[in-house]
């Protein structure tokens, strides 16, 4: 906001003690589990992020955790490996968020793309676009369960005909030959996961500080300059090592602390979300995952009750902001074509857009298809800064943050000449320690709780934010029991919204609807929720009127440049198709 905003509460105590073992610029999935590794051994580390925490890449992923069965044929079998193992480790350790995904992939052909998958693996050049057939899936499905195996985490991988497939899905083409089902894993609100993250690090104890919205700008006294974007104050932060998790924007970070660095080559990939019942039911649960007209891997994927389609992978300019085009979105209604020929998809389906840019090394003119998607740690000295060390993340990705994050705590341990305290291997996020993970735990859960909001709220609530419920229910209990829905978005309460408000470092309403809940991702923003949450938010932050309808509009403005969604109608209170 202005230079004339108070400072938060957050960055008063960064001001007070501007000094730290470790600091960390970056608030994406990666920074996040880094930051609750390294407080968990005890580690003095402060977090910033520039905007807030995971709303950059971390925002913009096709809400997968997944083994990556494509990168195979780049022949990364390290990353394959460790992407299976931390797959499967999730599902134990965030139960609340991670779930198996079962997965089809429809197969046009049997032996196609042979005689070209071996020039691919060599070469990483795409080459002329070439369908995979049914034996190349086949081959590489087979690989992929033996790196899969842990004890049965996932089924094995199933193949079917063409009359048991269109048995089974009588919706899809049926120019198909096979499919191929196979379990990857889900999760369906990653924004929520990683505040999850951000909380267990918080609750380390008080060596362990994060903020939102304040920014690297350069260097000063001895120490990493920042700003406050809400109040325009400008403080140096000292520490011996600097990490430097800024994703797509690692080059523009260390161009601020004085490096010139020419790490990263991200490329941009879209989605969009339908609202179409047809192809919701038509996918029967099961997310549709193939290879395009154009060798693009895509997906089609129901989501929250609406259908998640993408994705893109064009070579980004930082310099623009990455919104889903009008050639994406006909690309989209275009590839669900392909699977699905006889549901009809149009724009004014579409409820919601998003894209982002992946945080990839620099690949020169390596297909953007085939650019690795592993990650690498660069270290590096800030010779300003009394030659502190900075330790530069590049690449990474959602399924493997926790093992990021304790590859990068090692070095940033090393650094320090600091040994390890303890492993966060099988250490439970947030609301997934304790989670039900039996139908009998689950009704013993909300039979418990339920007896205070009931038991359908308290399945809700559970399923919503896994065990950390509790302390929801616990709020609705003391805004005196009155857990009234939301007038026009009544699967979340008035007295939900204000606990969010209040604990989750919430500072426009933009975090809200984006981050905090699943109000924009589903279509359900309009003109009356807008302002509903509005009065929620400003009551619970003391904003004065003038800041709460800067708030509505800039959320509204940003709802319409950034996801395409524009709010119609004389009152607003329709929310428009994309057009």
């Amino acid at each position: 906001m202005t230079a004339t905003s108070s400072v938060r509460s957050e960055v008063k105590r960064l001001q007070d003690r501007p000094t730290a073992q470790v600091l960390i610029i970056g608030g994406g999935i990666n920074g996040l589990g880094t930051f609750r590794d390294l407080a968990l051994q005890g580690v003095d580390v402060v977090l910033v992020e520039r905007n807030d925490f995971v709303s950059g890449a971390s925002a913009a992923s096709s809400h997968m955790i997944h083994g990556g069965i494509r990168y195979l044929e780049n022949g990364e079998f390290r990353l394959v490996k460790e992407s299976v193992t931390e797959r499967n480790g999730l599902l134990k350790i965030a139960p609340h968020y991670v779930k198996p995904l079962q997965t089809t992939i429809p197969i046009y052909s049997t032996f196609s793309g042979i005689l070209a998958a071996p020039l691919r693996f060599l070469t990483h050049k795409q080459g002329k676009p070439k369908e995979r057939g049914a034996f190349l899936i086949k081959t590489g499905l087979t690989i992929y369960d033996a790196f899969s195996r842990d004890g049965g985490s996932v089924p094995r991988h199933k193949f079917h005909g063409r009359k048991k497939s269109l048995e089974t899905l009588p919706e899809l083409n049926p120019g198909l030959k096979y499919t191929a089902t196979y379990f990857d894993a889900s999760v369906h609100d990653p924004e929520r996961l990683a505040l999850d993250v951000l909380a267990d690090g918080l609750a380390a104890g008080p060596h362990a500080r994060a903020v939102n919205y304040v920014e690297a700008v350069g260097t000063k006294d001895g120490g990493v300059l920042v700003r406050d974007r809400e109040s325009g104050e400008e403080f140096a932060i000292s520490a011996e090592v600097v990490v430097n998790a800024s994703g797509p924007w690692t080059d523009l970070t260390n161009e601020a602390l004085g490096q010139d660095t020419s790490f990263m080559g991200g490329t941009k990939g879209s989605h969009i979300v339908l609202d179409n019942q047809r192809l919701l039911e038509a996918c029967q649960g099961r997310e549709m995952f193939f290879e395009n007209n154009d060798g693009r891997i895509v997906l089609i994927y129901p989501l929250k009750g609406r259908v998640m389609v993408g994705t893109t992978d064009i070579d980004a300019d930082l310099n623009v902001p990455a919104v889903c085009t009008e050639d994406e979105i006909d690309y989209f209604i275009e590839l669900v074509s392909h699977v699905f020929p006889s549901i009809p998809v149009t724009r004014e389906q579409i409820v919601y857009s998003f894209s982002g840019v992946r945080p990839l090394p620099h690949h020169d003119d390596t297909a953007p298809g085939f650019v690795s998607r592993d990650y690498r740690i660069v270290p590096g000295t800030l010779a300003g800064l009394g030659d502190t060390t900075v330790l530069s993340l590049v690449g990474g990705k959602w399924t493997t943050f926790r093992a990021l994050s304790e590859h990068l705590a090692n070095e940033t341990l090393a650094a320090l000449k600091t040994e390890r305290r303890l492993s966060t291997l099988g250490l439970a996020i947030g609301g997934g320690a304790g989670f039900p993970t039996t139908a009998q735990a689950e009704r013993d859960w909300i039979a418990r709780y339920g007896a205070d909001v009931g038991t359908e709220r308290a399945a809700q609530l559970l399923h919503r934010y896994g065990t950390k419920a509790t302390f929801v229910i616990d709020a609705i209990a003391g805004a005196d029991g009155d857990d009234a829905p939301l007038a026009a978005a009544p699967d979340y309460s008035r007295a939900e919204v204000d606990y969010l408000v209040r604990t989750e470092h919430v500072a426009h309403l933009s975090d809200v609807f984006l981050r905090r809940t699943s109000l924009a991702f589903t279509g359900a923003v309009s003109g009356p929720l807008v302002h509903e949450i509005g009065e929620i938010t400003a009551n619970a932050l003391g904003w004065s009127p003038n800041r709460r309808s800067e708030e509505e509009d800039a959320f509204i403005a940003e709802l319409a440049a950034a996801h395409r969604v524009h709010l119609v109608s004389g009152d607003g209170s329709e929310a428009a198709a994309l057009r």
